[in-house]
């Protein structure tokens, strides 16, 4: 299972929707919404949430990743509300009661599970009627485009052709990569309602603004990264500029 990859962080915007969903928790009454967090890794979301006042569950496997979410949690104070599990995605419903959480997170863990139709079943299974699964997930057309526009345009082809987004001869570190319909297949099949999709990163990590030297290029950069930011929050909304991001945030309702 991984830990803290870039398709398990994401950006501004996924945080964003993921505090206003736990505000609509605690509009129903619920006074310290639970959050459970399947390879959550070194807590990047876990602790955050915890300081908001959330218990959080993580079901994470790797030792290295658990100690590190243990330190974290510790300087802050929130170790009380987090409850760790040292078990893998498999094992979810032995330890997670159904129907027992608000907002289960699935942040890069959909690509290196070995059955996502299972997986995306009990994650359905452990969310609370009303509450809500976040899926962060590496977006395969995305892959695609990036292998075209460096020139290994072979590579591009195959990955378009192959079902699951990968390359098994290039090394990929991931089992699947999906995209916006097989993603909202899997939502769908596990009895999910789409509440929302949007592409994460749209723009690549590597564009930058122009260079400057004078004394005026802290405010041009700062100036220039809002801008940014703002060309983000519209296009990863936007088919087909979504549907190309780096990674898909959908955010799907279990019905009451």
């Amino acid at each position: 299972m991984r830990t803290d990859t870039a398709a398990a962080r994401g950006s501004a915007a996924v945080r964003q929707a993921l505090e206003a969903e736990l505000e609509q928790a605690r509009a129903r009454g619920v006074e310290r919404p639970r959050v459970v967090d399947v390879g959550g890794g070194s807590g990047v979301w876990a602790v955050p949430f915890a300081s908001a006042g959330c218990l959080v569950t993580v079901v994470e496997p790797n030792p290295n990743a658990l100690a590190t979410l243990q330190r974290r949690a510790e300087e802050v104070q929130v170790a009380d509300r987090i409850t760790v599990v040292a078990d893998d995605s498999d094992a979810l419903a032995a330890h997670v009661p159904a129907g027992s959480a608000d907002l289960v997170l699935a942040h890069g863990l959909l690509e290196v599970v070995d059955d996502p139709v299972l997986t995306m079943g009990a994650l359905a299974e452990a969310v609370a009627p009303g509450g809500a699964v976040s899926v962060l997930v590496a977006n395969r057309h995305a892959a695609v485009l990036q292998r075209a526009l460096a020139g290994r345009l072979a590579e591009a082809r195959q990955l378009l052709a192959e079902p699951h987004g990968v390359l098994s001869e290039d090394g990929e570190t991931v089992l699947r990569r999906l995209d916006v319909s097989g993603l909202e297949a899997l939502l769908a099949g596990a009895g999910l309602e789409l509440v929302l999709l949007r592409g994460d990163g749209v723009m690549p990590d590597s564009v930058q603004g122009v260079a400057l030297d004078d004394q005026d290029a802290a405010d041009a950069v700062a100036s220039w990264e809002g801008e940014l930011a703002e060309f983000e929050a519209v296009a990863a909304g936007t088919p087909p500029l979504r549907d190309i991001a780096s990674r898909l945030h959908a955010l799907a309702r279990r019905p009451r």
